[in-house]
């Protein structure tokens, strides 16, 4: 399973690496410290990912405009994209969903907690359907 995380922090990067490196699925990671970079690495059609995990609050281009962008490409738009955020604002959330996003996960405090969302996320994402077609 690839996964593209677009996230500016680097300890939130390690703290994804570390996670799912603890979970028994084959994972490639692919990164993008934000929104700009992501565009950049998905003009490859070639080589999409199954699952991008994207956090909201970045440079440049903010996760939300990233979702307008990629909901707007014909192919792109399929890629399944959850939030991964620390913010809690309804407004975020549904602005999210409404643009078609695929969840919407608050990072929590706690490093256990953190990874037990992360595994439910990617085993069900490593069955789900669309990532085998």
């Amino acid at each position: 399973m690839k996964i593209l995380l677009i996230e500016d922090d680097q300890i939130e990067v390690m703290k994804l690496k570390r996670a799912t490196a603890k979970l028994d699925l084959d994972i490639t990671l692919l990164e993008a410290k934000n929104g700009e970079e992501a565009l950049v690495l998905l003009k490859n059609y070639q080589n999409l990912p199954d699952l991008i995990f994207l956090d909201l609050n970045m440079p440049k281009i903010n996760g939300i405009e990233f979702l307008n962008i990629l909901k707007k490409d014909d192919t792109l738009k399929y890629l399944p994209t959850v939030i991964l955020t620390t913010s809690n604002n309804r407004k975020d959330v549904l602005e999210c969903y409404k643009v078609g996003v695929a969840g919407y996960i608050l990072k929590p405090l706690k490093y256990e907690k953190y990874v037990d969302k992360i595994n439910k996320t990617l085993l069900y994402w490593s069955e789900n359907e669309l990532i085998k077609v």
